[in-house]
């Protein structure tokens, strides 16, 4: 007989979808090509992914009994940080404002992706307006805010016009290299583990369901959100949903007790606290399957659950996810935090 709160998931199956989905670029509102790549890996494990009018995907997988209006959903975004131009520059530099939420010294020096409107790209860096100590006495100290942040295009770019030759105008999409490293040891350091580690962790799920056979006895959404990042991406859900598990990475720091081996399990972030019930059976759930976890308080942090709930949705909601490092910036976490995290959900669908 299977052991739900042990299950045997393909550890190299979830390494191998986090690292594709690593390799894709998907700022918030620029998901088209990471959404086809779901829809292409759903199909491969068995399952039609559908999607909402804004972008969202769903995977439905029926209960074996007739528990109607009970529906339980998981629910990760696939969204990251990102930036869009804003401006040309009279000299052919870039200007652009931030996607989502995060600190202008996180991507300084960054290589990114300008994405055209037609189809192009170009490759550039982050740098300050004064980039260099050997000229500016002033770099050191100037505040990296975004009217002192621009993009140096590696193209033949001397003035506006040389750019707009280019394709490149206001509204074009950014996207940072996420230098990402799988490390024998198990670390796993990139940008955009939030959310992606998550993603692959459900489609661990939806791989141990496809593989196993075995199905939940409520219906099952796993839903994968497009704009988490500036916090509306689940704010819309389907009405027979009850029970709602956002999965986003775990912060780390301060008075926080998260590790990066750890699942995460948030009592309450900027939002307001999670379902007490739901919270307490995770707990009880990764304490009987000996899961590393640890509750913590995210007073900065939001997630899907928020938007869910902020957007009128009347489902009991919690969060869970792998351990992140440095999230918002050059994240790390370990490959036991991702495989737990979907061991985790796993053991409370069945349950």
């Amino acid at each position: 007989m299977t052991n739900t709160l042990q299950p045997d998931l393909n550890r190299a199956y979830i390494l191998e979808r986090l690292a594709e989905l690593l390799a894709t670029p998907s700022p918030s509102g620029y998901c088209m090509a990471i959404m086809k790549l779901l829809e292409a890996d759903a199909a491969k494990l068995g399952w039609t992914m559908e999607r909402t009018p804004k972008g969202n995907g769903i995977v439905t997988i029926p209960g074996t009994s007739e528990l109607n209006g009970n529906t339980l959903a998981l629910t990760a975004h696939v969204d990251t940080l990102g930036a869009m131009i804003r401006s040309v520059k009279p000299n052919g530099m870039l200007r652009f404002t931030p996607i989502g939420g995060y600190a202008m010294q996180t991507v300084e020096g960054e290589y990114c992706l300008v994405h055209t409107r037609d189809g192009r790209q170009y490759e550039g860096t982050v740098l300050s307006t004064k980039p260099s100590v050997h000229v500016y006495p002033e770099a050191r100290d100037w505040k990296r805010e975004e009217a002192n942040m621009e993009i140096r295009l590696d193209e033949e770019v001397a003035s506006k016009a040389d750019a707009e030759k280019l394709g490149i105008q206001p509204g074009d999409i950014v996207s940072w290299d996420p230098r990402t490293r799988f490390l024998e040891n198990g670390w796993i350091k990139s940008r955009h583990l939030d959310d992606k580690a998550s993603v692959a962790a459900l489609f661990g799920v939806l791989e141990w369901l496809s593989r196993s056979g075995i199905r939940p006895a409520r219906t099952l959404k796993l839903i994968f959100s497009t704009y988490e990042e500036v916090g509306h991406g689940n704010a819309y859900m389907p009405s027979d949903i009850t029970e709602l598990i956002a999965v986003d990475m775990g912060a780390i720091g301060d008075d926080l007790t998260t590790t990066e081996h750890d699942v995460s399990i948030c009592a309450k972030d900027s939002s307001g606290p999670y379902d007490y019930e739901m919270t307490s059976k995770l707990i009880d759930l990764a304490k009987k399957a000996g899961i590393k976890h640890a509750v913590d308080i995210y007073p900065q942090y939001g997630s899907d659950a928020s938007a869910a709930l902020r957007g009128g949705s009347n489902v009991r909601a919690a969060l869970i996810g792998p351990g992140v490092h440095a999230s918002h910036g050059m994240e790390r976490t370990h490959a036991d935090a991702v495989v737990n995290t979907a061991a985790l959900l796993i053991a409370y669908m069945m349950s």
